[in-house]
């Protein structure tokens, strides 16, 4: 019996018609560009936050600090910490979590045009990715994200696919 999930053969068997139904109108919203675009941008706004607070931490570490931070009241000092490691946190989380909605989005209108999953779709979305990306710093800098994004997309999707 053919199972959606991939578990055990037959498991879908105990569940009524209505159930069936509900799973395959589930799989068929996850499986939308909308929504993979979404829970890419959510996911990479998380990853985002994590590695800008690991990040910021660095700052404050080693013998470069700032002389006015060090003449503050420790309360002081941790407060600045906190409000720069936040800060970070948030522009950090933004940022990956809009390359991550316009790589997934991309790719996956791309993926559903040509009907195929291959390296061309990754290599694609790279392209179109790194070049949005720059294209506030001029078309030099457009070709120059576009080819590493494509580049850096090839690699991973190689990769990934390499069994």
């Amino acid at each position: 019996m053919n199972n959606s999930f991939g578990g055990v053969p037959g498991q879908n068997s105990t569940m009524s018609p209505q159930e069936q139904q509900m799973v395959k109108m589930m799989q068929g919203a996850f499986e939308s560009c909308v929504v993979k675009t979404a829970m890419s941008g959510v996911a990479g706004f998380g990853m985002g936050a994590a590695f800008g607070l690991f990040m910021s931490s660095f700052e404050y570490a080693g013998p470069t600090m700032n002389e006015e931070l060090v003449k503050q009241t420790t309360k002081q000092q941790i407060k600045h910490a906190f409000k720069d490691m936040g800060t970070r946190s948030m522009s950090m989380a933004k940022n990956f979590g809009l390359v991550g909605m316009i790589y997934s989005g991309t790719e996956c209108c791309i993926e559903s045009y040509r009907a195929k999953n291959d390296l061309v779709n990754s290599v694609a979305a790279g392209a179109f990715t790194g070049g949005a990306l720059a294209a506030r710093a001029g078309p030099q800098a457009m070709a120059l994200g576009a080819g590493g994004f494509a580049l850096f997309s090839l690699a991973i999707d190689w990769y990934m696919r390499r069994d």
